[in-house]
């Protein structure tokens, strides 16, 4: 009877201290991967946010602007804000369609399609061959001149 003690004790003794090395090691092999993807995911929220406001705040540029001639520098400086709020100031695209001719006519509607390629967070440029290293985000708004507002 008394061997059998010694040996549950000697046992015991021997797996003291292994099940913090185990939650340890467990802890960090599933933490790291939550921790990119919540790095992955904010960054992918700051792009989806940058293209919806550069959007929204191009058309209202755009259908605002006094003298058509300024319409789409107005539109692309509204943007251009936008995607640097959220800290995008490289690959981004603004593009203007009218529905009609002239653009800014009472009533006219301008779509305004923005996008951006949000670079993923520590994948280095070299593996752009094998996985993608940027997530493309767009967003559309379309935008329609006052009816009283409308200039030519």
């Amino acid at each position: 009877m008394g061997a059998v003690r010694a040996r549950r004790r000697r046992r015991l003794v021997a797996d003291r201290g292994s099940a913090v090395v185990e939650f340890v090691f467990l802890a960090v092999l599933l933490m790291v991967p939550i921790a990119y993807l919540v790095m992955v995911m904010a960054r992918l929220q700051a792009g989806a946010y940058a293209v919806s406001a550069a959007a929204r705040e191009a058309g209202r540029a755009y259908v605002t602007a006094p003298v058509a001639q300024q319409a789409p520098a107005r539109a692309a400086a509204a943007a251009g804000l936008a995607f640097e709020d959220q800290g995008f100031t490289h690959d981004t695209r603004l593009s203007l369609r009218c529905d009609g001719d002239p653009c800014l006519r009472p009533e006219g509607r301008v779509a305004v399609t923005t996008g951006v390629s949000v670079p993923l967070p520590l994948v280095p440029s070299f593996l752009s061959g094998v996985v993608p290293t940027s997530v493309p985000v767009t967003a559309t708004h379309t935008e329609t001149v006052e009816r009283f507002g409308g200039r030519r």
